[in-house]
């Protein structure tokens, strides 16, 4: 296994009631997640989160596995624990700035690789903070584009 550690924060030009809303659809995942390629919601949870199917590809291998949300706290934060080919922890943390957003994310996982470990987890870290680099981009373009209409 090799543990990687991202962590990013953008500034949304959308309230945080409108950020919060659109993260908390997993089906919105793939649109601005690069190598997300499914985010079914399982099931509501007691705490208002959800638990989530997912499947993410790296270097062209599929990993699949699940996501719960661990903490629930609307328009403030959003923990998810993962399990199955990745497994570790999720972060979002929602900040409202006036009528902006600005949105924290913040991961700790553990990633399947063969016996090339050494060599691997320099890739898997620059791969994974590329990754999240666009997945951030992506979610203020899809959010702002969104609140202009």
């Amino acid at each position: 296994m090799t543990r990687t550690d991202v962590t990013a924060t953008t500034h949304i030009d959308a309230p945080v009631a409108v950020v919060f809303e659109y993260l908390d659809d997993p089906t919105n995942q793939p649109e601005f997640t690069p190598s997300l390629t499914r985010s079914k919601p399982i099931e509501e949870l007691s705490n208002g989160g959800k638990r989530v199917a997912y499947t993410y590809s790296m270097a062209g291998i599929d990993l699949t596995g699940e996501i719960t949300a661990t903490t629930y706290e609307p328009e403030s934060a959003i923990h998810w624990e993962m399990d199955g080919d990745i497994t570790g922890e999720i972060k979002w943390a929602f900040e409202a700035d006036g009528e902006t957003t600005i949105f924290s994310y913040t991961a700790q996982y553990d990633i399947p690789v063969p016996v090339l470990d050494s060599v691997v987890k320099p890739f898997a870290e620059r791969y994974n903070e590329r990754e999240l680099t666009t997945a951030l981009e992506n979610l203020r373009t899809r959010i702002e584009a969104g609140s202009e209409e």
